[in-house]
């Protein structure tokens, strides 16, 4: 319990501190853009047109809606941060329990890929009760946020927003675009856990010194390396947001309708934006969400 306490603590302030980063990556990823591209130059120093980066972003909405206006959809994401943290806790505990039972007369070398597949097994199905319970709060977080393009008020609270969404779209309403979310982490996590064992095991010499300080490191760029890949899931599960986007029989319609306009790595990067060619930022993006 006390372990699960501090965790809620640390993930508590840290939504805080992160949420301004994420809510201007939300609107991005929605294809918002505010001001038109300007002329400057990449990191090689070729001149190229621009999109406003995150600084930019940041002083467009404090302009608006003040310093406050950074932590728009702060209270649902809460919810979901502390009643995930919890369920994970608290699965991770019974499958841990289940196994012990179940396998209790073998046993598992620790780091070899049996033991990673177990742990990775466990940490799938935590993570997945995780999602599934809090998205109804990821949905509410999302919807608030890009309420900032049209200057909205329709999802106001976390009350009140439960109710419209209810009202309007029934149960399934609080799980619009879980498939693609369940997917994108359950991809990343194997991804990663996968590429950090047989790197750690046919490529780190265990005799070498700072060993334990290697691996993590390796774990970390492995983590980076997966959430690249799967990046094209967070972009169709926020490709389209009511109320500025088309409605799509399901998300992989939303992920071909991206894919043709080059636009699945839309908000991975919040600094160096480059103008595609080619491509136009308005009020105009498609919707599945």
């Amino acid at each position: 319990m006390a372990d699960a306490c501090g965790q809620v603590l640390l993930g508590t302030g840290l939504t805080v501190l992160s949420h301004p980063l994420m809510y201007i990556k939300v609107l991005v990823q929605v294809g918002h853009e505010p001001f038109p591209p300007t002329l400057g130059r990449n990191i090689f120093g070729r001149q190229v047109y621009q999109l406003p980066g995150l600084f930019s972003y940041a002083k467009h909405i404090i302009k608006i809606d003040g310093k406050i206006g950074l932590f728009k959809g702060l209270t649902p994401r809460l919810c979901a941060g502390t009643i995930g943290t919890i369920v994970h806790s608290r699965v991770l505990e019974k499958c841990q329990d289940k196994i012990e039972v179940m396998g209790s007369d073998r046993k598992v070398e620790e780091g070899s890929l049996q033991h990673v597949v177990n742990e990775t097994t466990k940490e799938m199905i935590a993570r997945s009760c995780a999602t599934i319970v809090t998205h109804p709060f990821h949905v509410i977080t999302l919807r608030c946020m890009v309420q900032f393009i049209g200057r909205e008020a329709k999802y106001n609270g976390v009350f009140d927003s439960v109710v419209t969404v209810y009202k309007e779209e029934g149960i399934l309403g609080f799980f619009a675009g879980l498939i693609p979310r369940l997917l994108g982490d359950v991809l990343s996590l194997w991804i990663c856990n996968m590429l950090a064992h047989f790197i750690n095991t046919y490529t780190i010499d265990d005799s070498t010194s700072h060993t334990g300080e290697i691996k993590n490191c390796s774990q970390a760029v492995t983590g980076f390396f997966a959430s690249m890949l799967t990046y094209p899931f967070v972009v169709v599960l926020a490709g389209g947001l009511p109320p500025y986007a088309a409605i799509y029989p399901n998300w992989l319609h939303c992920w071909s309708h991206l894919s043709k306009e080059g636009n699945m790595s839309r908000g991975s990067s919040l600094f160096f934006r480059k103008l595609p060619a080619g491509k136009t930022y308005a009020l105009e993006q498609k919707r599945f969400f």
